[in-house]
């Protein structure tokens, strides 16, 4: 079909041909249905559909059998003849078995190219989601935050994140004093979390290099979009990581591709499978950020498709936005099952030769009510419709053609390695040792003086020395990297000098001594402790 998605059709009581139309392909999109009435192989036509016309396509493989797009399909397949009797009932005269270019990705780095973000790069919102934080505790990550940015400590991975944890709760009383109460209690409750997490497989996620958009946004020399596969099935043990992942992917594209209007194809199709997990007790901030990355990415040139079992798991204000929509069956075994079969009828254009809630409520495995958008973007009127067949594989292929399709990737051997550069902790230890050494040589010259009978008396010039090794300042050299996190300058106006030079004083006065020793000490202890 010309400038559209085939999505099927079907003979006596079906629809004609029902196709996506490519231009409001961005304007999103709904998958629903139970388990079982064939959700896998709509996101599966889908997404041949789109990469065919050369849009380049993100998904989730959750339960682990989207990796057969990769493959074309076979006749030996149990289901060919099904498959070809179908595609002449809905007069899918082109219908041929098909591979598509894939790529493979998988947050551990087992199934496919690691891929990561930054701390910086998630930020303190979504990070808070992650570890399930308090609103106390989401103020003091904030802090953190904040004093990483005017310090220019850049956050790349966990280490990073807890070293400075453990910075701001030795200065706890300091900071309080510039930005609020910074309670020693929550900085402990942020470092379980992040045990947590990392007991979860979270560290997996944190570091460098990071993830580049452009490699999600590829086309092949034949004109053919890339569609990259993130294996789910393992990470799907931490939902939590899961959906705020699949977020932080999305609200990146939003911030960072340029303005493009309504293209006359999307510049990337997302698929968001368990979308349910991303709204699941959601604080009402994450779903406003969540409603307002869907009114406005699709300018951007990008469409966003929610994959769920039911309409309801999807907020009203952001259901209301999905136009292209394929309902397959639900079920309707109680009396809220039947309320929300009612509501899900209810969001489709109706037809007068059909009831649109009994007909999902009757649809078999494959078959669907179908509502996509029309000229001028108008809804479209529901239909029922038989899904097309797949062209590539029904099922994974095995591990062997995996690592073959992984090693001869457009992206191979540049996310596999893991790089550990100079960042928040390496600066954190050498401004701890530097005060530890000005220490030392303070409580030197302090014995100096009082074995020559000199007054003891702590000079200008000592106090300008100390000043110059206190962790408040940062004079040691470092590459040029981006702001710890997006949107500020790291500099030293704010904590770096009003807040830096009242706890100069504080670090002279604790220093001094032996006492002073064994606080530095115990600063570099915590900076190393697990590592």
């Amino acid at each position: 079909m010309d400038g559209r998605v085939f999505v099927g059709g079907g003979g006596e009581a079906y629809a004609e041909k029902q196709g996506l139309l490519l231009k409001y392909a961005n304007r999103h999109g709904l998958v629903a249905g139970a388990t079982g009435t064939g959700k896998t192989v709509t996101l599966q036509i889908l997404a041949e559909g789109f990469s065919a016309a050369g849009v380049p396509v993100f998904l989730s493989d959750v339960k682990g059998d989207l990796s057969g797009l990769a493959a074309a399909g076979s006749e030996s397949f149990k289901l060919h003849d099904s498959f070809m009797k179908r595609a002449a009932t809905i007069g899918f005269d082109e219908y041929a078995y098909d591979a598509f270019p894939v790529t493979f990705w998988d947050l551990f780095g087992e199934q496919g190219h690691p891929i990561r973000t930054t701390v910086a790069e998630m930020g303190p919102l979504l990070i808070s989601r992650l570890l399930e934080l308090t609103d106390a505790q989401e103020g003091v990550l904030n802090i953190a935050f904040r004093v990483a940015d005017e310090q220019g400590l850049p956050l790349l991975d966990l280490a990073d994140l807890r070293a400075l944890l453990v910075w701001v709760g030795q200065n706890s009383d300091a900071l309080s004093l510039e930005y609020g109460n910074v309670a020693t209690a929550s900085v402990g409750a942020i470092q379980r979390a992040l045990l947590v997490l990392e007991n979860q497989g979270g560290e997996h996620l944190f570091g460098e290099p990071a993830l580049e958009l452009a490699d999600l946004m590829a086309t092949t020399p034949e004109g053919r979009g890339r569609i990259s596969i993130l294996a789910a099935d393992k990470l799907m043990g931490s939902p939590r990581l899961y959906a705020t992942f699949l977020l932080w992917l999305l609200s990146e594209l939003f911030e960072e591709l340029p303005e493009v209007g309504d293209p006359d194809k999307p510049k990337l199709v997302f698929f968001f499978d368990e979308a349910h997990l991303l709204f699941d007790d959601a604080p009402k901030v994450l779903v406003n950020k969540v409603e307002q990355v869907a009114r406005l990415i699709r300018s951007k040139g990008v469409g966003v498709y929610f994959i769920t079992q039911n309409p309801a798991d999807v907020p009203e204000d952001i259901l209301g936005q999905l136009g292209n929509r394929v309902q397959h069956a639900l079920r309707a075994f109680t009396a809220r099952d039947r309320k929300a079969l009612k509501q899900a009828s209810e969001t489709y254009r109706d037809n007068p030769r059909f009831s649109i809630e009994d007909a999902i409520r009757e649809v078999g495995t494959g078959e669907a009510v179908t509502s996509m958008l029309e000229a001028k973007g108008a809804p479209g009127i529901a239909e029922r419709t038989l899904i097309r067949p797949p062209s590539s594989q029904l099922g994974p292929i095995s591990t062997a053609a995996r690592d073959k399709l992984r090693a001869a990737s457009h992206v191979a051997g540049k996310y596999e390695d893991r790089v550990d550069r100079d960042s928040a902790r390496e600066m954190l230890m050498r401004r701890a040792e530097e005060a530890a050494k000005a220490a030392e040589e303070a409580e030197a010259r302090d014995a100096a003086a009082e074995a020559g009978g000199a007054a003891g008396e702590f000079q200008l010039n000592d106090f300008s020395r100390a000043r110059r090794y206190s962790p408040g300042v940062d004079d040691s050299p470092r590459r040029a990297t981006k702001p710890a996190t997006r949107g500020r300058q790291a500099g030293s106006d704010g904590f770096g000098g009003q807040l830096g030079e009242a706890m100069t004083k504080a670090v002279i006065s604790e220093l001094k001594g032996t006492t002073g020793k064994r606080i530095v000490r115990g600063i570099l202890g915590g900076l190393f402790k697990g590592r």
